[in-house]
């Protein structure tokens, strides 16, 4: 790709074998991930250069308040194989549901992590944590979630937050909220990376790593903590049923002729017009086309917004941010109409008839500078200045 690659063609013949998929497709990965994040060109040879040749990242990965959905998402990625290029692309030191020890062995192996990577690993926090009476509400090895978090985030390089658990609460948050569960953020009292999503998009997460890894620090994100390249557009403006918006089809019920036509689903609730995410442009599970909520059938439910995603009913209109309907929308299915009838065409005539008379006597005043509702002045005032 240029002079970079060349010079490291032992490392990439090392990397393809560790990887266990050609250069070729790994190539094509970096392109695509450095196009979607909108990195300069020269990026990807960047990325290549640093998975090849650069000490995998130490990784300490929590659990908390969750279904492990986040973990699993990541594990079902394909083409390529994702866990394959995260597992290898960073060193996962502490992951409860992947690791083979348990226990205080588990324990041992992540303090040992965090001793011997001080400073630069990365935490990935998976789960809300429960502040209430204290966060007695979940604990692993004797230590609460909130003792565990802050303490291995302190000496992090950087804390990421997975799912929309460990970014807004999620469904564990979600009123009455019993056990008082909160985001990693807020527990520890600043605006950190957020990856959202129920579960999140994978690629988003294996970006941002990689971003890490190649330049050393996280890609930006706005003002919530979301990485820009990922949750800067509104899910509504890449959708592919956005044209039937725009001319006004919408399916009214689940099965009914306009969902089984592929309509637009806003009217059953979409919060795609109100919810930021990629989904539309990535997919989800490399399953094929269309394999993403609404690609299927089903209203976005905005788990990459918080305060929408299980505080919003599914079936509440989503609040139009940017683009609305037309104001006349076409009917679906227009009557057939039989003919004008005789009097319709009596009346048709009639009417034009009044047009072309009001046509004409306005066109007889054009240049008087008289107003065509003064007729009869007009009139007196030709009959005293004949032409």
């Amino acid at each position: 790709m240029n002079d970079d690659i060349i010079e490291n063609e032992a490392s990439l013949v090392a990397l393809e074998k560790r990887l266990g998929i050609s250069r070729r497709s790994f190539m094509q990965m970096c392109a695509a991930m450095a196009a979607t994040m909108g990195l300069p060109a020269g990026a990807e040879a960047a990325m290549i250069k640093a998975v090849a040749t650069k000490k995998r990242p130490s990784v300490i990965w929590l659990h908390f308040q969750e279904c492990t959905g986040c973990t699993e998402s990541l594990l079902r990625a394909e083409h390529p194989t994702l866990e394959k290029l995260i597992l290898d692309i960073i060193s996962l030191d502490y992951h409860e549901t992947l690791f083979a020890a348990a226990g205080h062995q588990a324990e041992a192996a992540r303090r040992s992590a965090m001793k011997a990577n001080k400073g630069k690993y990365i935490l990935v926090v998976e789960g809300a944590i429960p502040t209430k009476d204290n966060g007695i509400y979940c604990k692993i090895g004797g230590q609460t979630a909130i003792e565990m978090l802050k303490e291995c985030a302190a000496d992090a390089a950087a804390v990421v937050a997975i799912g929309s658990c460990a970014s807004w609460g999620g469904m564990p948050a979600t009123p009455p909220n019993p056990t008082g569960a909160a985001s990693a953020g807020e527990v520890l009292g600043k605006v950190i990376p957020n990856i959202p999503g129920c579960p999140p998009n994978p690629y988003n997460f294996l970006s941002t790593v990689v971003h890490f890894l190649t330049f050393g620090k996280l890609p930006d994100v706005d003002d919530i903590g979301r990485p820009k390249f990922a949750y800067s557009r509104l899910i509504h403006e890449n959708c592919e049923r956005r044209p039937h918006f725009d001319a006004g089809r919408f399916a009214m019920e689940f099965g009914d002729a306009g969902h089984k036509k592929g309509y637009c689903l806003y009217k059953l609730g979409c919060k795609g017009p109100e919810t930021y995410a990629n989904c539309p442009a990535i997919l989800f599970g490399d399953v094929g086309n269309a394999s993403w909520p609404v690609g299927t059938g089903h209203p976005c439910i905005g788990c990459t917004e918080k305060g929408i995603a299980f505080t919003k009913p599914i079936h509440a209109l989503a609040d139009l941010k940017t683009m609305r309907p037309p104001v006349g929308f076409p009917r679906i299915v227009e009557e057939q109409g039989v003919g004008a009838t005789i009097g319709a065409a009596v009346l048709t005539a009639a009417v034009a008839g009044a047009a072309v008379g009001a046509g004409m006597q306005l066109a007889k005043n054009l240049g008087k500078n008289v107003p065509l509702d003064e007729s009869e002045p007009a009139k007196k005032h030709e009959e005293r200045n004949p032409s």
